[in-house]
């Protein structure tokens, strides 16, 4: 394995990381609207973080995550930029064109009989 390749996979496994981790930080995450009901003692006191302490973790956490992120992606766009092209990087040059068949030498029998009458 080569380094520009083990680069790669290290990148993309941190970009995925990253993205999952994202994921799940967002998805327990409170909306604005649960902060007001907090606010007003129902159930917000008794939370690991405090009332407002988890708010400022688990988004300082995502902030961190997303920038991993960005720059993983930033970092993937630039490497995979650098690979050494052999063509103008065309799909359809790489495709192989069969060659054409030839026609027939012989014309085609006709389809009905009418085509067999002589005309004048």
């Amino acid at each position: 394995m080569t380094a520009s390749s083990f680069l790669l996979t290290l990148l993309l496994a941190v970009q995925m990381i990253s993205a999952v981790a994202m994921i799940g930080l967002i998805l327990v995450q409170h909306g604005k609207g649960a902060d007001m009901g907090a606010a007003f003692g129902s159930g917000g006191s008794g939370s690991l973080f405090g009332a407002s302490g988890s708010a400022n973790f688990l988004s300082r956490t995502t902030a961190v995550l997303a920038t991993v992120f960005f720059v993983s992606t930033l970092l993937l766009a630039y490497f995979g930029s650098l690979r050494p092209q052999t063509s103008s990087g065309s799909v359809l040059e790489s495709v192989s064109v069969p060659a054409p068949v030839p026609a027939a030498a012989e014309p085609a029998a006709p389809a009905s009989g009418a085509a067999q009458i002589p005309s004048k």
